[in-house]
């Protein structure tokens, strides 16, 4: 009897029918797997920040662009990547000598440096998909699991014609856990997806702010070249 009245989280998934045994462990892991993408997502926010904040600062100090490029070509980080695209546009159009025709070239390398901020937004977008859908889905899988703990609660009451507290609450409160168990999942998982967008947003202004500057650069480079 003292098993049946115990209300302790352990006790309830013991207790559980084997389908609200599933939707419990299904969102306990959806859970576990949100936080570990905002624990890692947010590093990798902090680290672009901190990169791309040291490599505007080598820039505006080089003497040439040709000459960073060449000491900066292996670095991966996004702001070095969308650098990289836009010297290696202005090489190709600039190769073997030719004569450049600028508004040509101004219209390419626009386009490459706009392609190579939308690939490194994406990459830093990854995963973000799984946290917008444990959000939405998991209050929905927990309810699952409560509707259907309390139909096999009110299966008990009918098969024991007991309907006294101490029979009524342990079923319940069983099924209750499944709801609680799913906010428990989706809550983290909407508010770190709404503010690791809002990161991404932030470096992808920061990424297209340094990619204007640059082309500005380029194409004061262009007019002195006459």
């Amino acid at each position: 009897m003292a098993a049946a009245t115990d209300l302790s989280p352990w006790a309830l998934f013991m207790q559980a029918d084997i389908v609200v045994k599933i939707v419990m462990v299904g969102l306990l892991a959806a859970s576990i797997w949100s936080w570990a993408i905002i624990i890692d997502r947010t590093q990798k926010l902090r680290q672009v920040n901190k990169q791309a904040e040291a490599f505007e600062g080598r820039f505006w100090k080089a003497d040439s662009l040709e000459d960073f490029h060449n000491a900066q070509a292996k670095l991966a980080h996004p702001s070095a990547q969308i650098f990289n695209s836009g010297m290696t546009e202005w090489r190709r159009s600039s190769k073997g000598g030719a004569v450049v025709r600028k508004e040509g070239l101004r219209t390419r390398l626009s386009s490459a440096i706009n392609v190579a901020i939308d690939r490194e937004v994406g990459l830093l977008s990854d995963r973000l998909n799984v946290l917008a859908t444990i959000g939405s889905v998991s209050p929905f899988v927990g309810l699952f699991g409560t509707v259907w703990g309390i139909m096999r609660a009110f299966t008990s009451i009918a098969a024991t014609q007991n309907t006294t507290l101490a029979v009524v609450a342990p079923g319940i409160a069983e099924a209750l856990f499944a709801t609680a168990l799913g906010l428990f999942a989706a809550i983290p998982a909407v508010i770190g997806y709404n503010r690791l967008l809002h990161g991404v947003g932030q470096v992808e202004a920061r990424l297209v702010g340094f990619s204007e500057e640059f082309q500005n650069l380029v194409s004061r480079e262009l007019d002195a070249q006459g």
